[in-house]
């Protein structure tokens, strides 16, 4: 892995301790932002087509924004929880390839960290509801935001801190060198980069492959070896987190939306998005939205 893990900047959204029950059941959850969860007492799961991770006490867990899980708890559960949202300035995220449940046991140096980040950033809490889909709201993600504004120097950069030290627990070399045994070459992560910061570009496979310098078949062949999909694939997978965080978080109309991440008109960014996330925009907009 490439050491410009400081081009990384991580927002605080929510933190808070709760105490789950069996109300806690919640499917297709998909947020454009990361959850960190540290269980102190009973037992839940989290679930995706992929695998079912158990929810036990002493463990820390992560789920990298836009991985779709199922949420559910049988009888009683109590964590901690840390939303917060990502941003890159090469605009890749920093688990682009490693977008699934992980988890490792907690550490005390953990416990202590978590319980500081809470302590230094009150009042961020959910106390409306523990519906994922009920507080992913565009206010609430304005109001929330708007704290780390007007928070002291020393708690920002406390909090930085501590989001990035929990982070770390994640970043085994190992597990990343298993699903990536080769380096991105220079090129690929370059195009990769290319596309996350110019959706709103008209980018062709043709294009990317000529600033490249590669042959179109050559480079297709070489971004899915490394990106794991197609250059096409992989353009509309980031349009339409794009678009996810966009119909969360703002008020857009679809067509606003459509031509902010690319797409030359409404019907085919709809077609797009329900062959990516299996929603209309519409049916996505209403999980998330009053």
């Amino acid at each position: 892995m490439e050491k410009n893990l400081l081009n990384y900047n991580f927002s605080l959204l929510h933190i808070d301790y709760v105490k789950l029950n069996k109300k806690w059941n919640y499917t297709n959850v998909i947020s454009p932002y990361y959850r960190i969860y540290y269980i102190d007492e009973g037992e839940g799961s989290i679930s995706s087509k992929q695998d079912k991770i158990k929810l036990e006490s002493g463990y820390l867990y992560l789920l990298p924004s836009f991985t779709l899980c199922n949420l559910f708890c049988k009888v009683y559960l109590s964590q901690y929880f840390i939303h917060f949202f990502e941003e890159s300035a090469e605009g890749l995220s920093l688990f682009e390839h490693n977008r699934k449940v992980m988890k490792v046991p907690v550490s005390t140096t953990d416990i202590a960290n978590i319980k500081r980040l809470l302590e230094i950033n009150p009042g961020r809490g959910i106390n409306r509801s523990d519906n994922p889909k009920e507080y992913e709201k565009s206010t609430y993600y304005k109001s929330y935001q708007q704290l780390n504004k007007t928070v002291s120097d020393s708690v920002f950069f406390e909090t930085q801190g501590i989001i990035l030290q929990l982070i770390s627990r994640f970043l085994d070399s190992r597990k990343f060198k298993s699903k990536a045994p080769n380096p991105i070459p220079s090129k690929i992560h370059e195009s990769m980069r290319h596309i996350q910061v110019n959706l709103r570009e008209n980018l062709t496979v043709r294009y990317l492959a000529e600033r490249a310098n590669l042959h179109q078949d050559y480079f297709s062949r070489l971004f899915l070896r490394h990106a794991g999909q197609r250059p096409l694939s992989y353009l509309h997978k980031k349009r339409i987190e794009r678009a996810q965080y966009l119909i969360a978080a703002t008020d857009l109309s679809y067509t606003e939306i459509a031509e902010e991440i690319g797409f030359e008109n409404s019907s085919h960014f709809s077609k797009v998005f329900k062959k990516v996330t299996s929603l209309t925009p519409g049916e996505y907009r209403k999980q998330n939205r009053i």
